[in-house]
Order: C-alpha cells, then structure tokens, then sequence
C-alpha cells in the first residue's frame, strides 16, 4: 500500500509546476539575436516550433487515378 502512496503523490506533485511566463534567471540576458535578425528572439519567439520541426499535414486528396508511364531505366540486373 506504501509504494502505491508514494507513487501516486509523486504524480500528483509533478502535475503541480508553475505556468507562469519564461523568463532568463536574474543577472543573465536573452541570446543574442542571430545573424541578419532585426531585433533579439523573445522567449516565446524561441520556444515556437519551426516548420521543420512541425511540418502541416496536406490533406489534399487523390482526385483522379493516372497511369504510370514505363520507365525505360527499370531493367533486369546482368547475369
């Protein structure tokens, strides 16, 4: 009964962070901003996703079923 106590306190107190704003520790400043960037990336603006990391689903459908044409390249291997 013991370990099943603990475990279940453990998930509750790790289920229990602060959902306040980042913000870098006191004394340190944000990175500098990247090469050719305009102004220096805010905390939210680092920790956005890109578009490689999260690519769109395309949900473009197929319409309309072709044919393949032969490809002349396709041959057997040499015996």
């Amino acid at each position: 009964m013991r370990p099943a106590l603990l475990f279940g306190s453990v998930l509750l107190l790790g289920g229990c962070g602060a959902a306040a704003n980042l913000e870098p520790a006191k004394g340190d400043a944000l990175p500098i901003a990247p090469y050719g960037a305009t102004a220096t990336p805010t905390p939210a603006d680092l920790l956005k996703p890109s578009d490689q990391a999260r690519p769109r689903r395309s949900d473009e459908l197929l319409r309309m079923s072709q044919q393949r044409r032969g490809d002349e390249f396709n041959l057997p291997p040499p015996n």
